[in-house]
């Protein structure tokens, strides 16, 4: 029967790699794509899901959903859209180059290169959409409309 787990003696010593040192994850740059599309993944879920919750409140509550739709209407909100968009964007594009990494025959040997498409990529459409979207909070949080 095969094991997933190495003994002390099979594993690989970490102790030459200066980067392992203070880490909680231990791997490169590769291991925090992977930790930053699970979190992704989970915010843009939650987000799905209160979504749904509150658009059913038109069937149940109409006065309920006209608060929660004003609440949204809020400059603060504006945060949260950019936070939404930001992990949308990333887990968007991260996921295609997870999909090339494992189906493609060559995508192991770019998964590097294409990451850093993906934060370039991410970068390009981020930055004007911030300060689009916190240019609009600021002139609504200050004598705006």
């Amino acid at each position: 029967m095969a094991s997933t787990t190495a003994s002390a003696a099979e594993a690989p010593q970490r102790e030459g790699n200066p980067r392992a040192k203070g880490s909680l994850y231990r791997g490169d740059l590769g291991m925090w794509s992977w930790v930053a599309h699970r979190i992704t993944g989970v915010l843009t879920f939650f987000f799905l899901f209160v979504h749904v919750l509150d658009t059913a409140l038109v069937r149940v509550s109409p006065e309920a959903y006209d608060t929660v739709i004003e609440t949204y209407k809020s400059p603060i909100m504006i945060l949260f859209e950019l936070g939404l968009l930001a992990a949308v964007l990333f887990h968007a594009f991260n996921g295609i180059r997870v999909m090339l990494v494992d189906f493609w025959a060559n995508g192991p040997k770019y998964q590097k290169p294409m990451l850093w498409t993906v934060l370039v990529l991410w970068l390009v459409l981020i930055v004007p959409a911030a300060i689009s979207m916190l240019t609009r909070a600021v002139t609504e949080l200050f004598g705006g409309h």
